[in-house]
């Protein structure tokens, strides 16, 4: 049975990001299906994986930065106009692991939800500029979410969707302080 939250209770993905962010980092919502296919994680760390010029630069662009930004929900109660939440995903070392699949650790923190997972997602490129997938996957205690992310030039931006909601995400990717 799904848990079912007041409205005062917001969410982000994803994505992400998620994003997704998120990417996948896209947002998350505060709703648990019962059985949600789980997130992949590699049962050990696969070899090194051959990268064009394109792809290094987009691990290098969000390997160990924060993705800081806000999401919006609409769809619950379509009376209701969108809202911002702010929304937090700390990514770990991204790297490809396979053609067009990429391992995206990330620590995801939005409302009163904190969880590190080792996503791997699909990435997609729209001339130089990357874009995470996240199709109907399980992300264990938060729920089953789809969502698109761009990541360009120090921003990320895109679309996420729950069971009965979605909305828009949007922010900066931060790189720590040297």
């Amino acid at each position: 049975m799904a848990a079912v939250f007041s409205p005062s209770v917001r969410i982000s993905l994803a994505l992400i990001v998620a994003v997704a962010a998120t990417l996948y980092l896209a947002p998350l919502a505060a709703q648990e299906p019962a059985d949600p296919p789980p997130a992949t994680e590699p049962a050990e760390p696969p070899p090194p994986v051959e990268m064009n010029e394109r792809e290094q630069a987009f691990a290098a662009a969000i390997s160990g930065t924060t993705l800081e930004g806000h999401f919006t929900v609409s769809g619950r109660n379509e009376a209701d106009l969108p809202q911002l939440s702010a929304e937090n995903y700390s990514l770990g070392e991204v790297r490809k692991v396979a053609e067009g699949k990429w391992l995206i650790p990330a620590n995801i923190k939005y409302g009163d939800k904190d969880v590190t997972l080792p996503l791997t997602l699909p990435v997609e490129w729209a001339g130089d500029t990357a874009v995470i997938i996240v199709d109907k996957v399980g992300f264990p205690g938060l729920g089953t979410y789809s969502a698109r992310v761009l990541i360009h030039d120090g921003r990320y931006a895109g679309y996420w969707a729950g069971a009965d909601h979605g909305g828009h995400l949007f922010g900066i990717v931060k790189k720590p302080a040297q």
